[in-house]
This record gives structure tokens, sequence and C-alpha cells, in this order.
């Protein structure tokens, strides 16, 4: 096995390697240095694109080719995008996997799952007119200059919201770039611009010169801690300096006569410049390295290194890492490295294996750790071993150790060595895989539609799988040839009695894919029914999204399904889809009964519920402030009940019919009295008739609409006693009967403090006891008159309780009513 450190090359004070992670990549038939090629973080996916400003080799048969095509590290190609937008000005990748590819007039598509699909919008800010001339990326957003030099930013893929810059010099942009937003202090993006001699940094509110001399500068490049940038000046100088422009941290002579194509970080602590065959890596204080290669080469930068791309090759060059350096480094003496000889020594039986763990004894927890964390950063499989096996021999010696970081690593390492395979070409690095995380790093795996290596890992790793599965159906329902029936078996069969399956996913896959008849009937292995509803109602399935809802027993999901048919279907289809559904008619009509009317009416027409519409244009009727509509709305009411049968119909009719009346007379007084009498009840008016001295009026009242006598009589009582006519009251006293007899006209004329006239009407209560009348009479303050009462019944004793209460003369004629009776006896 080759040494770790064959590929070791010492720049400055510090060691860079270059790893060679697959071979044979592309066909020498691509012309690589064609090509516009970007790279996804993380070991992601390849965007290639033809340069249009360069001539390209006659094939007849690739003439009218006009696509993106989408590869995997290791040459193998994922998709083929077909490309409709005119020039392409900006491809790039998020962090998350999604290619954006702007148009030259500002058209922004973003491909989410690499197989095509794609959201869209556009820049706005005159971009179709002015024409995009380039676009920077960063993990979240782009920049895109315009022709003028204006600046559009967009910061979130998810929802896009584009937002003019301020407003830069209008003079030749040489290069530019950007600073994330997280690399900031304002935590806005800001633009670094090379315009004339000098560096302009441009944000959302203002553009700032720096002053900076020795341009016009050919290239910038920010690091990915956004700290430092680098300049590539026009004599080919590079200057590194901090990104506040105020310090110099070093500068190189690259002695080219040709500027680079490309100029990129290394990590944050060394810069790359590409030529189409050769590049530099400048480390620390000028120190530097060239590399050469047979063809074009391509620099693809990642948080820790950058990856090299030819025809032929994909290599990853990176700085070493302390724990590889600590362990591997020529000479080393470092517990780590101690350790690693002692465990070869093991393997060869010898007791110098001993000797190496007394000697690192004191230090051998940090050689562990150091041993686990080397083998993280080894692409090589045998040298993760061996780092694996010293950090095992380490740990069996000490006393008190967790294994929790080894099994980490182990687990780390069994997964990276599997994705880095060349069949699914994610070369990615421990830090990098860190950083992604698993979930992501499955997702990117189901993308690629490695669906048994996602499960396997998933597995592995103790996560759900049921999003593996449901992505794995989808694709079944689109891309399958076979007939609609057999691609629902197979399906069903697959997902059934697994946990967490949306159907309702798979089902919308099918019908964005136009086979409705097959998301129908995936549609009815969706347990729940609030998954199941939105997508039958898009699907025009009316009457099986209301069955479905009513079936669930969610009134709030029946109101919704309501609510969406309500919207988009006649009036008529509507109700004819609450036919025999008898929950679904009664949340309409407690819902429109608050908020439509109308609705209510339509309702109660369609269902011959001519009670119930009558009694809605009856309580509208209530509601009219003006007489004539109020009585057009009676009138319509009793239409509606009008060739009914029905006792209650007739009923109602006639009081509808007595309602147009009255508000016809108090139209009628109205005019004539000069009051208001409309909006009241009839027995209202009636009161208020004989309150006003009209008792003529009030008595045809009575008579045309036949008031009860009863009835009558208490109003008309009411109305005299407030209207003060007891001269009236006199004369209704010399009646000889009473419908509600003389008590109520004793108590209200009492209670208006007329105690002669309510006297008038004692003797004729001859349904009282003598003791009741008697304290009638007290009330009048008659107690001569109580007293008389009580003789008619020898009361001597009530007589008594009298003459306590009588003043000086009633209590002698009192007492004479009492001596009267006790001479008797």
């Amino acid at each position: 096995m080759s040494n770790p450190t064959a590929d070791w090359e010492k720049v400055g004070d510090r060691f860079y390697r270059k790893v060679k992670i697959y071979d044979a990549i592309f066909d020498q038939d691509l012309e690589l240095e064609n090509h516009v090629v970007a790279g996804a973080q993380y070991g992601g996916a390849i965007a290639l694109y033809r340069n249009e400003e360069k001539i390209h080799s006659y094939r007849a048969a690739q003439a009218s080719k006009f696509s993106i095509d989408i590869y995997s590290y290791s040459g193998k190609l994922i998709r083929q995008i077909k490309w409709d937008k005119g020039s392409i000005r900006g491809l790039g990748w998020s962090e998350d996997e999604r290619l954006l590819v702007i148009a030259e007039d500002g058209t922004v598509r973003c491909y989410y799952d690499l197989q095509g699909d794609f959201t869209q919008f556009s820049l706005g800010f005159g971009a179709e007119h002015l024409k995009v001339k380039a676009c920077r990326f960063w993990s979240s957003g782009f920049v895109a200059i315009l022709s003028n030099n204006h600046l559009v930013a967009v910061t979130h893929y998810i929802e896009p919201r584009p937002k003019l810059l301020a407003v830069p010099p209008e003079d030749e942009v040489h290069s530019w770039t950007v600073i994330p937003p997280a690399c900031t202090l304002s935590r806005s993006v800001e633009v670094l611009l090379a315009i004339g001699q000098t560096i302009y940094v441009v944000d959302s509110s203002e553009t700032e010169d720096r002053v900076l001399p020795n341009g016009p500068f050919k290239h910038i490049s920010v690091s990915p801690n956004g700290l430092y940038v680098t300049l590539y000046t026009e004599d080919g100088m590079v200057w590194v300096i901090t990104s506040d422009f105020q310090n110099k941290i070093g500068e190189y002579e690259s002695k080219a006569k040709t500027p680079p194509k490309d100029v990129q970080w290394c990590g944050n602590d060394a810069v790359m410049l590409a030529w189409e065959d050769e590049v530099h890596l400048i480390g620390p204080n000028g120190a530097s390295l060239r590399y050469y290669f047979d063809g074009w080469v391509h620099l693809l930068p990642d948080v820790d290194g950058v990856r090299l791309i030819t025809n032929d090759i994909c290599e990853f060059l990176q700085k070493v890492p302390d724990c590889t350096e600590d362990v591997f480094k020529l000479g080393s003496t470092s517990p780590a490295s101690v350790l690693l000889d002692a465990v070869h020594q093991l393997d060869k039986k010898s007791p110098k294996a001993d000797e190496n763990i007394r000697l690192i004894k004191s230090n051998l927890l940090d050689a562990v750790e150091t041993c686990i964390q080397a083998a993280g950063q080894e692409y090589n499989i045998h040298w993760q071993k061996q780092l694996l096996k010293a950090a095992s021999f380490g740990k069996s010696i000490l006393e008190f150790y967790s294994s929790d970081d080894f099994v980490d690593m182990c687990e780390a390492l069994r997964i990276l060595n599997a994705v880095r395979d060349y069949r699914i070409g994610l070369p990615l690095s421990y830090d990098q895989y860190r950083r992604l995380t698993p979930e992501k790093l499955i997702q990117r795996l189901i993308n690629r539609h490695e669906y048994l290596l996602a499960i396997r890992l998933s597995d592995f790793l103790r996560l759900p799988v049921s999003k593996i599965h449901v992505h794995w159906a989808s694709q079944k329902v689109r891309t399958s040839t076979d007939d609609e029936d057999t691609i629902c078996h197979t399906v069903v069969n697959k997902l059934n009695n697994k946990p967490g399956i949306s159907f309702e996913v798979v089902a919308r896959a099918a019908y964005d894919e136009g086979r409705s008849h097959l998301a129908t009937q995936l549609l009815n292995h969706e347990t729940r029914a609030g998954k199941q509803v939105p997508l039958l109602l898009a699907m025009e399935e009316d009457e099986i999204a209301l069955d479905k809802a009513l079936e669930s027993g969610d009134v709030d999901l029946v109101f919704f399904v309501l609510l969406q048919l309500k919207k988009k279907l006649p009036l008529a289809s509507f109700f004819r889809l609450l036919t025999n559904r008898p929950v679904a008619t009664a949340i309409v009509e407690s819902s429109a009964k608050g908020q439509d009317q109308e609705l209510l009416k339509d309702l109660y027409y369609q269902d011959d519920r001519r009670l119930d519409g009558a009694n809605l244009l009856f309580s509208e009727a209530l509601n009219q402030t003006v007489p004539q509509t109020k009585g057009d709305k009676l009138k319509l009411a009793a239409k509606l009940l009008g060739d009914s049968k029905d006792p209650m119909s007739t009923f109602y009719s006639r009081s509808y019919n007595e309602a147009q009346a009255l508000i016809r007379v108090q139209a009628s007084l109205d005019h004539d009295l000069d009051a208001h009498y409309s909006g009241l009840s009839l027995n209202e008016t009636i009161l208020r008739l004989i309150r006003s001295g009209y008792g003529k009026r009030a008595a045809k009242l009575q008579s045309d609409f036949k008031v009860p006598e009863k009835t009558w009589w208490w109003l008309r009582l009411r109305g005299l006693v407030a209207q003060r006519n007891f001269g009236e009251l006199e004369e209704v006293s010399r009646q000889r009967r009473s419908p509600i007899g003389w008590e109520p006209f004793f108590n209200e004329v009492l209670g208006a403090g007329n105690q002669k006239i309510a006297g008038l009407f004692v003797p004729k209560c001859t349904g009282l006891s003598a003791q009741e009348r008697s304290e009638m009479w007290v009330k009048c303050g008659m107690i001569a008159k109580a007293g008389e009462e009580l003789v008619k019944v020898k009361d001597v004793n009530g007589l008594e309780e009298l003459r306590e209460k009588a003043r000086a003369g009633e209590a002698v004629e009192l007492e004479r009513m009492i001596s009267q009776f006790r001479s008797k006896r």
C-alpha cells in the first residue's frame, strides 16, 4: 500500500495534498474546455453548458443539441435538461443542490430535484430590456449584473424577491464577485466591482470607492469565511488583502503573460490560479506550488478545498488536516503516530509495540482521538482501517474511555465509502458530510434515484424511510409504461402497511402526469381525509371529495369542501350535490343564516321548504325600515305559502296577510295623525292610539283584526290609565261585567294615584273575600268602608286591627262598630 504522504506537497510551512477521486470521467469528445462548468457544494452534481462564446467543432448528430447536462463527479450522466430560454448568463447551485439558471432576459429557473422540474421567476428592474451580463452565486442566493452595471440581488430561492442594490459607476467592469450576507457586518450581500484602477464596494444602500492602487484587477475572489480577498492585477501580480481593505496579507508574482481563466480559494489559507492546463497554488507569504495537467482543467471550490476536473480525472486539493499531518508526517513523534506504529509492530508480533504504548501512556487518550479524526480525513480505505485499528488498540488499554466517538466515526466512514463509489459519485469529505448532515445526504440519493442505497443508509442511521418509498412511487407513476391498474397494484403492494406513507403525494404525481384514473385509485388507499379531499377537488372529483369529507366527520373539512364547490360550480349544480346529503345541507344552511341570505333562499326553494323560505322573508321584512319594502316582502312570504294545504302553512300565510294589512294601516296613521306608528306591533299600535285619544280608531283596529276581547280590555285599560282619562274609566265602572275582571282596573287606577276612582271598582270585585276587599279599601284610604266590609263577615279582630290604623274620626266609627258587636253578644 502506498504511503499516505506520497501526494503531499509543501507550500511554505504547510502541506497540501491532491487526492485522486475518480479517473476516466468524461468521454474525450465532450470537449470540456468548451463548456461552462458549475459544481454544487459538498460533492454534489456538476452542471455543464456549452460556452456560447467559443467556436465548437462541427458534429452533425449534435447540431441541434441545446441542453444543460447534469453529471456526478464520477462522470455519470444524471439528467439532460432541455433549455429553451435563449442565452444563459448564470449557472450555479444552491446549498441544497438546486440548480439556478439565469437567462439573458432575466428569466430565472430553479431546478429543485435534478430531474428537470423547476420553478421560474423574473429579475425585473428592466432586465428583459437591459439584458443580464453575468451572475455570481453563494449558498442561498445570487447577484446579477445588467448591461448598465445595475445589480439585482436574490437572497432566497424558496421565496425569491429580487432587490436592486445601490447604483455603481457605469464604467467597464473588469471583474467582480460577492461577499455573502453571512460574512458581512451588515448581514446583507456586498458586491466588489473592479472598475478603472480601483475597487467599489456596493451594498443595498451605498456604493463606496476603496481607492486602491495597482488596478485594473482582472480577477477578484473572496475566501469562504469572507475575511480575505484575492486580487489579480493586469501585470500578473496576486494581492491577498483583508476584506475590509485595510491590510495586505501577501503577494505573488505569477510571471504569466496571460491572465488566468479562473481564480479560486482553496479553503481559507491558499489561492489557486488556473490556466488551460496549469494550476498555481499560492500559500501564505507568497509560497507557491504548480500543477500541470494533460488537458483543460476546471476549478470547483468547496468549503474545505477545491476539486480539479479534467476529461480524464477528478482530484481533490486541500490543506492536509492537522490530525493527518500529526500522524503521517515524516519523522513525527506525536502520540498518534507512535500509536499507529505500535499497531504495525503488533501485527508483526514485535515487543516494540509494548514499548511504544509505554512511551505514550500519559498521552494515550489524545493519541486515540487523533487517530479517530485522522481516519475520517482519509479517502483510502486501507488507511482508514489502520487508523481505526490503532484507535481501537489504544482505547482497549485505557481504563476509562467512552467509545461514542469511535462508533460514530465508523458509521460515518461506512456511509462516506458507500456514497464515494463511482456508481454513486458523491465524493464527500468528512467535514463536508458533517456540514451537509445525513438527512440531506439521503435526499441527494433520492434525487439521483439511488433508492436502495438511500433505504439501507436510512436503516443504518435509524432514519425514517417513508420519504424514500413515496419518492420511488411518485417516479413509478410518472415514468412507468404499464397500464394504470398494474401500476396501482405494484405501488400499493410495495407501500401498504409501511408507516408514514402518504398516498396523496403519489396520487398528486399521477394527476400531474395526466393519469387521473390512477390518481383516484391511489387516493382510495389514503387514510387521511384531509389529504384526500384537496386533491380530489383539484381533479374535479367533486362528489367523491364531498363524500370523503362527510365520512371523516370533520365539520371543518366538510365546510372547506362546500366553500370550494360553491365558488366553482353553478348554483343549481351545487344544490344537486347537496341532495340526499343532509349533513352537508345542514352545514350550508347554518353558515348561510349568518352570511348569505340569498343562498339560504335559494336552498329553501331548491328543497321546496316553503315555510322556511317564508320565515326567512318575514325576518327580512322585520329588518326593513321602509313600509313599502316591508310589505312587499310579507306579500312574497304569503304568496310562497298560498298554495300549501298544510295547516301550519295556512296559519303563517294568514299571519303574513294580517301583517301586511297592519303595515298599511300604520302607514295611513303615520300620514293622518302625523305620528310614528310604523314598526309597532298590533297591540302597541292600539295602545298608542288609546293613549293619544283615538279610541274609535283603536276600536276599529280591534274589530278589523279580530283582537281577542280580553286583550282589547287590557289595552283599553292601560291606554286610559296612561292618558289619565278617569272620566271614561268611571263610565267603565258602571258596566256590569269585565272580561278581565275588575281587580286589574283597581290596581291600574290606584297605581295612577286616583284612590277615588279606584274605590269605584272595589264593590265590583265580588270574587274576593271580605278581608281582601277591606285591604283594597284601606289602600284607597277609606278605613270606614274597610270596616263595613269586615262587619259583613263579623270579623271583630279585623276591626280592632283597623282601629289601630285609623285616624281620630274614623277610629270613633270603628269603635262604634266594635261596640255594636259586643252589645249583641
